[in-house]
């Protein structure tokens, strides 16, 4: 049970039917309902430009950025406005000037976006291996040394939720010289990061999974030290003194403080935005150290029920709270997503696992039908209602 009470306390909040158990939130996350009406007013707003200002092009991405950096423990300056995960490790790598010479530390099977971005450089990419019998924070801790330039970590695999503990590595990245850069999509909004403690160079997150917004809005926390570097695109509106319209046309070289250099073009999305200020207000109104409690209950709860089938959890102590990775047996790789479909009950396979990654929405009810589908996949009969 969730601490207080049962699972799914906050299920009005979501836009999710009671008839479906939704467990990707790691692919996808369902909307609140918050974030869709949002959404519904700023395109009618949208659809209305003589009601859009001049100053409206900045004060929502203001709002957007200082609740962003709350999540993570940094000001305003420090947050940029990306689409997605690979434009910020683009900022990144090339903030860090990365190249042949250099040497960037991954995990195996990690994912693609940041693996392409450290190969585009040309730089020697060190790919550490697990293992069964060691944890992910000793794999690389066991490879990490003064040879390394860059460490480009999660804090939890996004196959199948294994943790990594950011504050060990962080501690001998700083020690040996090494830049750390941390994607956080799947962690920020479900596990509490703090860039003060941590001291990365670059922390970037999609807005889709964990920080419950749309597709098409992310962030990138940038180190005080790297908010000078160029950055990957050049647009009018991370120029110093871009508020004035009418001045446009006296080109600038400086550009708006802080890391907002780093800021896509069209980064306003005036459809978009107000749905990210919605989902964020939510999170930090509970709290990022609630909600990890919360989903890891859940994710408990789900690994004890389920370990009996023969679908093996990671250990408690080398898992995240919030993402659950089952070892699915060959033999069921190919109907195992059927057989919970067919219960109206939604998870995804990644890698050898199968990954649960549930959210605040989940209620008990939706735990017992996704145990009831795997155990009828598990038997060999396909769940049909």
């Amino acid at each position: 049970m969730a601490p207080g009470g049962a699972f799914g306390t906050d299920r009005a909040l979501f836009d999710v039917p009671s008839e479906i158990a939704y467990f990707n939130t790691a692919n996808l996350s369902p909307h609140l309902h918050a974030v869709r009406e949002a959404g519904e007013a700023a395109l009618r707003r949208r659809s209305r430009p003589w009601t859009i200002a001049a100053e409206d092009w900045f004060t929502d991405v203001e709002r957007l950025r200082g609740l962003f950096g709350g999540l993570v423990g940094a000001d305003a300056d420090g947050v940029a406005l990306v689409p997605a995960t690979s434009y910020g490790f683009a900022v990144a790598a090339r903030a860090l000037g990365v190249g042949p010479a250099d040497r960037v530390l991954v995990l195996a099977e990690e994912y693609p976006s940041g693996i392409y971005t450290w190969r585009g450089t040309g730089a020697q990419i060190v790919t550490v291996e697990r293992g069964a019998e060691r944890s992910w924070t000793e794999a690389v801790l066991a490879v990490l040394d003064e040879r390394i330039s860059v460490v480009s970590v999660p804090n939890v695999h996004w196959t199948d939720g294994a943790v990594l503990d950011l504050a060990a590595v962080a501690d001998r990245s700083h020690a040996v010289g090494a830049r750390l850069v941390i994607d956080g999509s799947q962690s920020v909004g479900a596990m509490p990061l703090d860039v003060a403690a941590l001291r990365p160079d670059f922390v970037v997150a999609v807005g889709y999974k964990w920080l419950l917004g749309p597709f098409g809005v992310g962030y990138l926390y940038v180190a005080d030290e790297h908010r000078d570097a160029e950055p990957i695109e050049q647009n009018w509106i991370n120029r110093a003194g871009s508020q004035d319209f009418a001045r446009l046309v006296d080109y600038r070289d400086d550009y708006q403080p802080g890391a907002r250099r780093f800021d896509v073009g069209q980064r306003t999305k005036f459809e978009l935005v107000p749905m990210a200020i919605a989902a964020l207000e939510q999170l930090t109104a509970w709290g990022v150290g609630t909600v990890a409690e919360r989903l890891a209950a859940v994710t408990a709860t789900v690994a004890e029920r389920t370990s009996p089938l023969g679908l093996t959890p990671n250990p408690a102590a080398q898992r995240g709270p919030h993402l659950l990775g089952l070892a699915v047996p060959d033999d069921l790789r190919d109907t195992v997503l059927p057989a919970l479909a067919a219960a109206d009950c939604y998870a995804a396979l990644r890698g050898r696992s199968l990954r649960i990654s549930p959210h605040l929405h989940v209620t008990d009810a939706d735990v017992d039908r996704l145990v009831r589908a795997l155990q009828d996949a598990t038997a060999g009969t396909a769940l049909t209602g």
